[in-house]
């Protein structure tokens, strides 16, 4: 069952957010560090006031809600999700899924660059993970990446698409390669700007991994001691963090915006990449929705199920990779396409891990480019 959805949170909800915003008890800091410890104070409490005084959520309702959202009801779960059709002749179906911290607003900069071309458009089905923004947070164990894709899969048929393409970054990357590797028939082509982090392809006993693979490793197990505490702790114990961000605003958007800050392509100035709204319209989202715990649980499921193939697992169908230069830690292509069938691979002059905000116009035209060749599937 689908059925509309409109955006309207209570206003009660953003009344009381904005009195815990200007409640915030403060920490100290290290005079000049700057954001080496972490979130910058002095940037924190200049968000906090725009977010307290200035920020408006109605607009971004506003914005929201002039897509066509919907509700779909599969297997239990009541799945949110944006649904586009574009203006082409004949347009590609293409699910694009979003990943932590980011979410379904995330893309809203590309629904125009990929519906309104008349030559080749697509229709766009944005999801909100499970456990992200309107969609259901899970009460039951199992709800990693795999059990989403087959939830996707339901609801792209339920949306009369048998065939279709699959796009993602962050979680989304995993979650559309399990969707490629379990639905080869149904999928067209993939395009990824990330590959999960615990991807693993199928490596025989006998096979020696090359200098830069090994290179690679070091580096990721390197960056994983500095800066991937965050995943360690919600992969382990998720609730014991989300007591605090679920309680405090600030609390909640410094652990966000930590990440936008360190993992996109801002030269050193955050407002370089993204918007004050930008930033806080994602954060709220996560606020007003008290989905925190629920999106960061994903990061325990995936750790119990990660994307590790075994010897008959390859994504045979036709993938896009496109490498922004600030990503977080990707493994060199020659080891990518031990498991997948990449036929495009992009490095792009700007951009990082937030590519859709970040440099939209160059993420979209490398998905159309790419699926140009794959239209001839449907």
């Amino acid at each position: 069952m689908i059925q509309p959805f409109v955006a309207n949170i209570p206003q009660s909800i953003l009344d009381d957010l904005k009195l815990r915003i200007r409640s915030t008890r403060w920490p100290d800091e290290i005079t000049d560090s700057g954001w080496t410890y972490g979130a910058n104070l002095s940037y924190m409490k200049e968000l906090a006031e725009y977010w307290s005084n200035t920020f408006d959520w109605r607009k971004i309702e506003e914005e929201i809600n002039s897509f066509p959202n919907f509700i779909a009801e599969i297997d239990g779960y009541k799945v949110h999700f944006l649904h586009i059709k574009g203006k082409g002749k004949k347009s590609i179906p293409l699910i694009i899924t979003h990943g932590w911290p980011g979410s379904f607003v995330e893309m809203m900069k590309l629904i125009p660059l990929l519906t309104d071309d008349e030559s080749l458009s697509f229709d766009l089905v944005i999801p909100s993970v499970i456990g992200f923004g309107f969609s259901d947070k899970p009460t039951k164990p199992g709800c990693n990446s795999e059990f989403v894709a087959e939830l996707w899969f339901k609801l792209m048929n339920n949306l009369g698409y048998e065939k279709f393409g699959a796009q993602g970054g962050d979680i989304g990357s995993g979650i559309s390669t399990w969707l490629a590797l379990n639905y080869p028939e149904n999928v067209i082509g993939l395009h990824l700007n990330y590959v999960a982090g615990s991807y693993k392809p199928f490596i025989p006993q006998n096979e020696q991994l090359s200098g830069d693979v090994h290179e690679f490793q070091k580096y990721a197990s390197e960056w994983s001691v500095k800066e991937g505490a965050y995943a360690h702790q919600q992969s382990s114990k998720p609730i014991t963090l989300a007591y605090g961000l679920n309680d405090s605003p600030v609390g909640l958007c410094a652990w966000i915006i930590e990440k936008f800050n360190g993992w996109s392509d801002n030269k050193g100035n955050i407002e370089n990449a993204f918007s004050k709204d930008e930033l806080l319209a994602n954060v709220t989202l996560y606020w007003v929705t008290q989905t925190i715990h629920s999106s960061i649980r994903i990061y325990n499921e995936n750790s119990k199920h990660p994307l590790q193939f075994g010897q008959n697992d390859f994504v045979k169908i036709p993938v896009a990779f496109a490498k922004f230069p600030k990503e977080l830690p990707t493994p060199p292509r020659a080891y990518i396409e031990k498991g997948f069938n990449i036929q495009r691979w992009t490095e792009m002059p700007n951009g990082g891990h937030f590519a859709a905000m970040e440099q939209p116009e160059l993420l979209a035209k490398d998905i159309i480019d790419f699926f140009l060749n794959a239209k001839s599937s449907l």
